[in-house]
């Protein structure tokens, strides 16, 4: 989602430079294309997952096999395990870059991404193998729940954020806790996925409240974290698919929710002349998992009450989808190819 820092090192107070690389970064040495492999690379399997998530509501919806959904599940599990392997790698051999990004006040909310994407998998795999499911599910909730308390633990601690630090990237963590009861209540865990919905609603309306504060009374976002603003779409649109799958039902809290997400969406709308002119950065990949919330929403939204109109806002949010997916997809491709990625900031 995003390569852009706010800060000049871990803990810095300056907002307003370039982060500096890690120090064992600087010298005459050509730098490493690993050493700077950024964690949020991790988003591309949340987008990914999100649009096979989607999919297989739109063949659900059709009455279609789900034959598409399942080769964009593998493609999403080789993405995943590809990412996993080069950061791993970048792990044994540079150690530092890891602790660097921990101490970074943005990069620091990737890090649960990748549990995200295993839930999100886990969720996923449902119509294919109940057993596989339950195990992506399982260790993914259980690692976003050590990942959630890891990164409270360092919002809380004794690290210099300041209010600029903030950013829309700081919901990544609260997002994973609210998909965990999609496919935890369709397993029969209730309780659990009661408890990490509590988790992810608490600190969603915490989120949203500074987030918004830092947005009305404070500098701009830096020019390539504005794509992030997606991310305002993703809880509500989440927490509404999560609410009505232990709930079975609308209710009024969950039109709430699922209301909230399309004003959210329309408020980004209004932000595209300003979006368009931003050059390709990973966080491009902020368009991908909230566009495939809130299609994933609309759809379960339209079977519920059974209305046309939302059926067919839902096809068309997927065909938006289908374009947003297609066009990160050839951009990074290029931007890997050009050596435009993986570099030192």
């Amino acid at each position: 989602m995003t390569q852009m820092s706010t800060s000049t090192g871990p803990g810095a107070s300056s907002t307003n430079t370039p982060n500096a690389a890690p120090m064992h970064t600087m010298g005459a040495r050509t730098p490493s294309r690993l050493e700077h492999f950024p964690n949020a690379f991790f988003a591309m399997v949340m987008g990914l997952a999100g649009f096979t998530l989607a999919t297989e509501r739109i063949e659900k919806s059709l009455g279609v096999e789900h034959s598409i959904s399942l080769f964009l599940l593998i493609f999403t599990g080789i993405v995943f395990a590809l990412l996993l392997g080069f950061y791993l790698a970048k792990a044994v051999r540079y150690p530092e870059a890891i602790l660097w990004e921990w101490n970074h006040p943005v990069r620091l909310c990737f890090f649960p991404a990748a549990s995200i994407g295993l839930i999100l998998m886990g969720t996923a795999l449902a119509p294919f193998s109940p057993q596989l499911s339950f195990g992506f599910w399982a260790v993914g909730a259980a690692l976003h729940l050590l990942g959630t308390l890891a990164v409270l633990s360092t919002w809380i601690g004794h690290r210099n954020f300041e209010l600029m630090h903030l950013n829309p990237a700081w919901f990544i963590p609260v997002v994973g806790n609210i998909l965990v009861p999609i496919a935890g209540a369709r397993l029969g865990y209730m309780e659990i996925s009661w408890f990490f919905f509590a988790i992810g609603i608490l600190f969603w309306i915490v989120l949203l409240t500074l987030v918004f504060n830092r947005l009305v009374f404070h500098n701009p976002l830096p020019q390539r974290l504005l794509p992030t603003l997606m991310i305002l779409i993703a809880p509500p649109a989440v927490g509404f698919v999560s609410f009505v799958t232990m709930t079975g039902e609308i209710s009024p809290f969950s039109r709430v929710l699922y209301y909230t997400g399309v004003f959210f969406f329309l408020i980004i709308l209004l932000q595209l002349p300003k979006l368009s002119r931003i050059s390709f950065a990973m966080s491009w990949w902020a368009y991908s998992f909230p566009m495939a919330a809130l299609t994933i929403s609309t759809l379960l939204y339209a079977e519920k009450i059974q209305s046309a109109f939302h059926e067919k806002l839902g096809l068309v949010l997927f065909a938006l989808l289908v374009l947003v997916i297609i066009g990160l997809l050839v951009r990074t491709a290029r931007a890997i190819l050009g050596n435009e990625i993986c570099q030192p900031e």
